[in-house]
Order: C-alpha cells, then sequence, then structure tokens
C-alpha cells in the first residue's frame, strides 16, 4: 500500500469529531465488495458516462468580499451552558471540557459551581453565583479576539492561551495560576511503548518523532488551533526540531518532513481514543485525567511532557467591583481542601512532581507557531478537494442560504496552495467550477458559483460523489502524490440516480475519504451519508444551520 494512501485514510480518521455521525466507523479494507482501484477506476468511468454531468460556466465574481474570522463564528450561545447561575451577580466562565462536562469524571467545575451557587454567599447583600459554557481553550480565544464575546473568567487548561490573548492586545489579570492540576503527553500501547523503550530509551518528544520517522510507530495529536493539548505538543515538537528557536527555518523545515507522512491533527481528544481503540494509531497526546478515566485505555502508558495543564484563572478589566469579589470569591472556592479533594477523585492533581518543559517562547511566539502549522501542517503535498451540495427543492430557503453563507465565509481557511473544484446536484449533476488551484481567481470563481447555486429537483446524492471522484482522479494525475478529498453537503436521503449500495464498491476501491455535512436531518436520512462518510474512515458531520460555519471552520483549519 503506497504511503501516501496511508497517510490519507489516517487523515480523515483523525481529522473532526462531532455530534451524531461519527460512530461505528468501518475501514474500506473490510468491505467484503470493495473493488480493486483499476476496477473501480473502469466502473467509475462507466457510471459517469451514463450520468452525463453538465458543465455550467463559472461567473468571476469581481464583487466578492474578504470575509473575516468574525464572520465565520456562529453564535456562541451554539456552545452549551452547562450550569446557569441565578445570583443578582452572575458571572459567566468559559471553560474547557475536561471539566466543564455533563457527568462524571468531566464536571469537575459543573459540581464546584453547583455547590458554590447552593451556598449562599452574598456580596453587599445581594446573592452571587456562576454560570459556567463548555468551550475549548481555542475556540474561547478565538471568539474573545475575533467574535467580541468576552466571559467574565477564562479557564482555559494550561497558561500558553493566557498569553495568546495578551499578544492579542486582550488585557487580562491572572487570578490563580492554578485551580485543577493535570498534565499533557505522550499515550502509548503497552507492546509499542515496550519497543520504544527497548530501541529509544526514555519517553520524549523528540524520541517520539524519530520514532515515528523510522515508521516504529504512528503518533497522533489534535488540532493546535482548538486543543490545549494540540498546541502544547506542537510546541513541544518545535522545540525538539530546533530547542535554541523553536520557530527557525530549519525547525519549519523539519516539521514540513514530518507532516509529509504524518496523520492529519485531530479535532478533539475523543476521536484519538475511537482510533486508538481500533489499532489504527498506537501513540498520541492526551490529558492525564482523561488518559485514568477511559477503561478502554488501560493497556497504555502515558508520559507527561510540555507544559503543565493546571487550569489558570484570568479575569479582564472590570470597572464593577462587586464582579471582582465574586470572581476571587469563586476562585478560592475551587482552590478549597473539599473542592480539591473532587478534584483528584476524578483523575486531577496527579504527577505533581512534574516539571514543565520550557520553550523559551512568548505568547506572540505560540501565535506564529499556529500560523506555521496551518502553513505547513500537510508537509509538501497539496490537497485537491471537490466540494458537492446539493441543490434539491428540500434545501429551498434557510438551508441554501446557510450552506452559501458557511462556504463563502470558510473559504478563506482554505490555503493557496490546495485545489479546489465544485459540483452541485439535484436529480442532475452540474459541474459549476472545475478544478483549478486555489489562487485569488479561482476564488472569484469560487464565489461565483457559489452564489449562482439555485435550488429545484430531486436528490441525485450518489451520482454527484462519481462525479466528483472523477473530477479528483483526473486532477490527481498532473499532481500524484496530492491528498485526494470529497465534501458532501447535504440535507436529505438521495431519491434519484444510483444508490449507495450501487456505488459502495467503487468508492471503497478508490479509497478516497468523503467527509459528509448533514443539514438538520432526521436519523434515518442521515445513515446513508454516515454510511458514505465510514467506507474510507472519514467523517459525517451532524449540523444545523446555527453552527455549520463553526463546523467547516475547524474542518478546513485541519484539512485544507
Amino acid at each position: 500500500m503506497k504511503k501516501g494512501f496511508i497517510k490519507a485514510a489516517l487523515a480523515a480518521v483523525l481529522a473532526l469529531s462531532v455530534t451524531g455521525c461519527t460512530s461505528n466507523v468501518t475501514s474500506n479494507n473490510t468491505l467484503n465488495n470493495a473493488l480493486s482501484y483499476d476496477d473501480a477506476v473502469t466502473e467509475l468511468n462507466t457510471f459517469v458516462k451514463k450520468i452525463g454531468p453538465t458543465t455550467v460556466p463559472a461567473r468571476l465574481d469581481v464583487d466578492m468580499s474578504e470575509a473575516s474570522v468574525a464572520d465565520s463564528l456562529a453564535s456562541i450561545d451554539t456552545f452549551d451552558m452547562m450550569l446557569e447561575g441565578s445570583g443578582e451577580i452572575n458571572i459567566e466562565i468559559a471553560a474547557p471540557s475536561e471539566f466543564s462536562g455533563k457527568s462524571y469524571p468531566d464536571e469537575w467545575l459543573v459540581a464546584v459551581g453547583q455547590k458554590f451557587n447552593k451556598a449562599g454567599y452574598t456580596v453587599d447583600g445581594k446573592s452571587v453565583s456562576v454560570s459556567i459554557r463548555k468551550i475549548s481553550s481555542g475556540e474561547t480565544l478565538t471568539y474573545i479576539t475575533e467574535g467580541g464575546y468576552q466571559p467574565d473568567l477564562y479557564i482555559p487548561s494550561n497558561e500558553m492561551w493566557g498569553e495568546m490573548l495578551e499578544a492579542s492586545g486582550v488585557k487580562t489579570t491572572k487570578l490563580a495560576d492554578r485551580i485543577a492540576g493535570n498534565t499533557a503527553g505522550v499515550l502509548m500501547s503497552k507492546k509499542v511503548y515496550d519497543d520504544y523503550t527497548a530501541k529509544y530509551g526514555d519517553v520524549t518528544v523528540d524520541g517520539v518523532l524519530r520514532a515515528a520517522n523510522a515508521g516504529d510507530l504512528v503518533f497522533a495529536y489534535t488540532n493546535p488551533y482548538t486543543s490545549a493539548t494540540g498546541m502544547n505538543i506542537l510546541c513541544s515538537m518545535l522545540h525538539a526540531f530546533d530547542n535554541s528557536n523553536p520557530l527557525s527555518s530549519s525547525a519549519v523545515d523539519q516539521l514540513v518532513q514530518y507532516q509529509n507522512n504524518a496523520p492529519t491533527a485531530a479535532y478533539t481528544t475523543s476521536i484519538l481514543k475511537e482510533s486508538a481503540a481500533k489499532g489504527i494509531i498506537d501513540a498520541m497526546v492526551m490529558e492525564e485525567q482523561t488518559y485514568i478515566n477511559t477503561p478502554e485505555l488501560k493497556n497504555y502508558v502515558f508520559t507527561p511532557a510540555g507544559v503543565r495543564h493546571d487550569h489558570p484563572v484570568y479575569s479582564f478589566v472590570w470597572t464593577d467591583d462587586e464582579e471582582t469579589e465574586v470572581a476571587n470569591m469563586f476562585v478560592e472556592f475551587c482552590k478549597s481542601a473539599e473542592s480539591q479533594e473532587m478534584a483528584k477523585e476524578r483523575g486531577f492533581n496527579l504527577h505533581e512532581d512534574y516539571t514543565p518543559e520550557d520553550y523559551g517562547m512568548s505568547g506572540a511566539d505560540y501565535l506564529a507557531a499556529q500560523k506555521v502549522w496551518k502553513t505547513n501542517k500537510n508537509g509538501t503535498r497539496p490537497t485537491i478537494a471537490v466540494f458537492v451540495t446539493d441543490i434539491s427543492g428540500s434545501m429551498n430557503g434557510s438551508r441554501i442560504k446557510a450552506l452559501k453563507s458557511s462556504l463563502l465565509n470558510t473559504m478563506q481557511y482554505i490555503d493557496s496552495g490546495s485545489y479546489i473544484g465544485l459540483v452541485s446536484y439535484s436529480d442532475k449533476v452540474y459541474i459549476n467550477l472545475p478544478i483549478e488551484q486555489f489562487d485569488n481567481k479561482q476564488r472569484a470563481y469560487f464565489s461565483g458559483a457559489v452564489k449562482d447555486l439555485e435550488v429545484g429537483g430531486q436528490t441525485a446524492t450518489y451520482d454527484a460523489v462519481l462525479v466528483g471522484m472523477q473530477m479528483l482522479l483526473e486532477k490527481s494525475q498532473s499532481i500524484p502524490d496530492a491528498n485526494l478529498m470529497l465534501f458532501v453537503l447535504s440535507d436529505g436521503a438521495q431519491n434519484a440516480g444510483f444508490e449507495l449500495k450501487r456505488i459502495t464498491p467503487i468508492v471503497g476501491g478508490l479509497g478516497v475519504s468523503v467527509y459528509t455535512i448533514g443539514y438538520e436531518m432526521s436519523s434515518s436520512d442521515k445513515k446513508d451519508l454516515q454510511t458514505l462518510s465510514e467506507i474510507n474512515e472519514a467523517v459525517c458531520i451532524d449540523a444545523d444551520t446555527n453552527d455549520i460555519v463553526n463546523e467547516l471552520r475547524n474542518l478546513f483549519n485541519v484539512n485544507m
């Protein structure tokens, strides 16, 4: 099997974890009816000839406006409020998932908040309370700097995010260095750990990178734009490449070479856990608290790495002394013996003797490291992608508006080195934009093609998938080492053209990742989209018109 295909399969598995469509992933290697690659190409060409797609002249959108990051942010309310306070003075806290979840053991901050709210505290005779919003460290940073959102308290997983916030021009006050101790690190299956230590010695990020480059293990990490663990390990990797200057040209060159054959970054830790359980990866990043509470990982060995994840607390410039008093009151409540014992019961406050790594980097350096990763995450291999958009009658109204808006607002995250095309379908299939490099001219054509989409007719989803596949294969003839990806955006089940079971052998044989985005679909409707994505280890995003921009933004940040 070609190394490029291996990376593509891993990339598909690790790219994104979202609700609703990501369970029961099945590798194409287990499909009994998958064709050989050559037979799949022959069948594909025969099917597309029968489909007879129509090429629509693309319009150059000379009025294309540049979208901002703010344009690609959904309402902050798409992130769940896990605890809502009702005090006369109430402060809102933005906190990451490891302690703002719904249930034990990932609800420590919520449980502490509930106790605080019931304790009857007052300030100047007024009742006080806290509300807690579940949102990742990176998403909070983005929403504060770009979306105008400002919680009363920001509790990221580690100090890197507070320093990045300051470097972005947002003034903060650190109220606590730590409220729940934790470490990030490298997790290895027991067998791989034994083999690794016999050959390389102690587990270090530098050693893991050398082992991965040698083909001794497959190492995966999370998206450094959203994940504190991913950001931590990215900087640890750059530091390993050049400990005197992690942003040097030498460090960047080594990152590029490593990324040539590394899996694409995962969106969340949960998808890493799923991939590890399937045996797809054997080394990954994770926080210790998550590892301790995941029975499926009992045969793995955890080694701390990078900076500590002690959950510092940041406030902002307030004129309200009462809110400041409530904030300090809650921090002290979190640091109390009872609250800390609750944290320990849930897997926090372990590895107290771990000394954090010193990267010698500032907040501005961390922001620069993200940009370095964004530019070089695919190594030297470009991406060829086709967007397949549903324009059947049921997409009329809010759905087609959301589809157009999400594509126009998030295309800023598609790298100019990628090659992009657009297909639309109802009961017929249209090639709205042939694949070309996504330079400014192609962006303008893409913008015009998206704006000109019109709805009506039935839903020939799998005809359009085959047309998009053929476009990818034809373009890959001139770019043989590229990552091939297909994105399908739809709101309903196929009711025209070829059925899914008829094209499954072709898709399985070609090995192309098919990401599907379902708009407000019923469980029965989304089943086929989920199955399509599972053929080659990709993912299905279950979204509504409110949060699709966030889903695409993060998907493109990781893959494009």
